[in-house]
């Protein structure tokens, strides 16, 4: 079969690349790992200066078609071809892998962590033979444009996620490539830096003709790209130009303001739908407004009183996914709204194996009450100027802040914020250097014991043990957290109704997609019942099915159980979801507020959120800049702008589009996400510290 495996097959002579024909081409290629199939039937072109993405979980196969197109993996069926060879022996590979740059998947994954910053950028240009002459002037350049300069002899090992991304990046395109393959480069980066990565990117493909195949698991991503492919289990469900995509799909978003038991009843008729305070976001099938109105109002019934507002607008890619998934399993579980007294039901298609998960979190009809610790309070974390030094860094700086018994709360920030450092101090792994801690009722300088069996814990990497099976794993963790045998039986068949792994008992972790890997380390921090539950980027690289999923669970754990909730997240609409959140910068908390608050307190300072579409969008965001919007940032492939006169500031960017010959742009009112608070706020602060060290 066609692959890149040793002295396969002779090479085919190249075909003559010109410019209009594709950097990739793909047709029906297929991929095996022993019985699984990774990679089923894939079929697409990549033009040339095109920033095409991969779309999909962990497990969709976006890795190892990238790896096949990097020539680095053998295909087993189809055609692959690169730059007109068609890449099917090592050999072939050979020939176009000068042209190509390929960055895999993981933070820093192909960096040296004991070399510091130009070290890396050095070897890599040695490796690919980049002359002294070259180099100096393009390590230059590209250290300015992602503003690594300062950080010239800083260790790989000390960078933040956010740091090692763009190093990776700057190592992949030391010699120049024509096209670049990059496996998620922004899961596990914080918003500010994924902003940074992107803005990178497409000043690289607008200036150099660039050509980029890119996967990402962050839906809210994928209007970056020019096309892209979503793809899930191997297969590419949909593909297409995004807003193409979306406008196709024959779907509505329905923004519903109401009372609880109206939204309970969205829910019960709605597949898709979320819930936040007094509010609903259903998604409707529907080929126009008016008939996504028709729907809402008929499953609201007529005689709902006060009538409740809607507000229609279009669905995002996110909502194209999980419908596509729906439509191949109808039985997924989507995040439910709340009934008539703000608690959570199950989604009438849910599995039915999974009421007996219902039945152990906790009891449908019992009313959330907060749970005392061991000194008779209700405050289930209690962090007091939490201090950590490491030598001469403090990562974390005299933090405090609140948890309450049945609170999901958000610990948010940059990466290197310091939220990774707080969160192992207050569950015992780390000594604080000064500051109090209270976790459960117990002192984290003096009880550490006593914090570890009242708390659960869920690290960023998991901390499975990936050659034991499912059950091996749960029987495992039991055993650590001194459950006795027929404890350990019964909540280990707890855990496998929770994370819905039945038929997976016997199946090795490391095996398991990302969103099973997720689930079943849930199962194994919560099977000795903690009061409080520490969570460090728990949906990294999952699915949008699975990621929903995983809130309902975490819903029904804090209002029926009353489990204090602490995590950390890179994705801002969870952070949407989160009751209250602490945002961190340089190790201190600059805010403690719930997402409404947070999101008033930045429309109050600086104004309504006007979304600005204009074509390019780099031109047009440095048009804005010069026409005096110095904070415009990009996001997708509009424009976000914030002002206090939304009439007067459309005005003023309509001209200053035409001072730059540019056509007339389309403004429309937003509502401020989470993200547009994060990034403001951040960048903010960052000038800010830039200020007062300059002063």
């Amino acid at each position: 079969m066609p692959g890149t495996g040793a002295g396969v097959a002779a090479v085919r002579p190249a075909a003559v690349s010109t410019i209009n024909a594709p950097v990739v081409a793909l047709d029906g290629i297929g991929k095996r790992y022993g019985r699984m199939l990774a990679v089923d039937d894939v079929s697409l072109k990549v033009d040339r200066g095109r920033l095409y993405g991969l779309i999909g979980a962990d497990g969709a196969g976006k890795s190892s078609l990238m790896k096949m197109v990097a020539g680095v993996l053998a295909h087993d069926c189809g055609t692959v071809e690169v730059f007109g060879v068609r890449i099917d022996s090592e050999r072939a590979a050979e020939r176009v892998k000068a042209r190509l740059g390929f960055m895999p998947q993981g933070l820093g994954l192909n960096l040296y962590p004991e070399l510091s910053v130009e070290e890396n950028i050095d070897f890599f240009a040695r490796l690919r033979q980049v002359s002294a002459a070259e180099l100096a002037p393009r390590k230059q350049q590209l250290l300015e444009m992602t503003r690594l300069a300062a950080f010239r002899t800083r260790a790989a090992k000390n960078l933040s996620g956010g740091m090692k991304q763009k190093l990776g990046l700057v190592c992949t395109l030391i010699h120049a490539p024509e096209l670049i393959v990059l496996d998620e480069p922004t899961t596990g980066v914080d918003p500010v830096s994924r902003r940074d990565f992107w803005a990178i990117l497409a000043q690289l493909i607008d200036g150099q003709r660039l050509t980029a195949l890119v996967s990402t698991a962050y839906l809210d991503e994928a209007s970056r790209f020019d096309r892209l492919a979503l793809m899930h289990v191997g297969r590419v469900l949909a593909e297409g130009e995004p807003a193409e995509l979306v406008a196709a799909a024959g779907l509505r978003v329905a923004q519903v303001q109401a009372e609880p038991a109206a939204l309970a009843r969205l829910a019960a008729h709605f597949a898709q739908t979320e819930q936040t305070v007094g509010a609903g976001r259903v998604v409707v099938t529907a080929d126009d407004d008016e008939s996504a109105v028709a729907a809402v109002r008929a499953a609201l019934g007529s005689d709902e009183h006060p009538v409740p507002k809607i507000v229609i607008t279009p669905p995002d890619l996110e909502d194209l996914f999980v419908a596509r998934l729906q439509a191949l399993d109808g039985t997924a579980t989507i995040r439910p709204a709340p009934d008539a007294d703000g608690r959570f039901e199950r989604n009438r298609d849910q599995r039915p194996e999974r009421a007996d998960v219902e039945a152990s979190v906790g009891t449908r009809n019992a009313t959330p009450v907060p749970a005392p610790d061991h000194n008779g309070g209700t405050h289930a974390i209690d962090a007091q100027s939490l201090t950590r030094d490491f030598g001469g860094f403090r990562a974390v700086d005299r933090a405090s802040f609140i948890v309450r018994y049945g609170e999901i709360f958000g610990l948010l920030g940059a990466n290197g914020a310091g939220k990774t450092t707080a969160i192992k101090m207050l569950t015992g792994i780390l000594p604080p250097s000064a500051g109090i801690g209270r976790v459960a009722g117990a002192d984290m300088r003096q009880a550490g014991q006593a914090i570890k069996e009242r708390i659960g814990y869920m690290s960023q990497a998991f901390s499975l043990y990936t050659d034991l099976t499912v059950m091996e794993n749960l029987l495992l963790f039991a055993g650590i957290y001194g459950l006795t045998r027929e404890q350990a039986r019964s909540r280990a068949q707890w855990a496998v109704a929770l994370g819905d792994l039945h038929g997976h008992e016997r199946e090795p972790a490391g095996r398991l997609p990302m969103g099973l890997r997720q689930r079943l380390a849930l199962g194994c921090a919560l099977l000795h019942q903690p009061r409080v539950l520490f969570l460090d980027e728990p949906t990294s690289g999952v699915d949008p099915i699975g990621r929903r999923r995983f809130w309902d669970t975490l819903r029904r754990l804090a209002r029926e159980q009353g489990v204090a909730i602490l995590l950390t997240t890179h994705y801002m609409a969870e952070a949407d979801l989160c009751d209250r959140i602490a945002l961190m910068f340089a190790g201190r908390v600059v805010a403690d507020a719930t997402p409404t608050q947070l999101k008033a307190e930045l429309t109050a300072e600086r104004g309504q959120l006007l979304e600005v579409s204009a074509e390019p969008p780099l031109a047009a965001l440095a048009a804005l800049r010069a026409g005096g919007f110095a904070e415009a940032v990009l996001h997708g492939r509009r424009l976000h702008v914030l002002a206090h006169n939304a009439a007067e500031a459309g005005t003023r960017i309509g001209a200053a589009l035409a001072a730059a010959g540019l056509a007339a742009a389309r403004i429309a009112p937003q509502t401020l996400t989470m993200e547009d608070v994060f990034i403001h706020r951040v960048l903010a602060l960052e000038a800010a510290a830039q200020a007062q060290a300059a002063a």
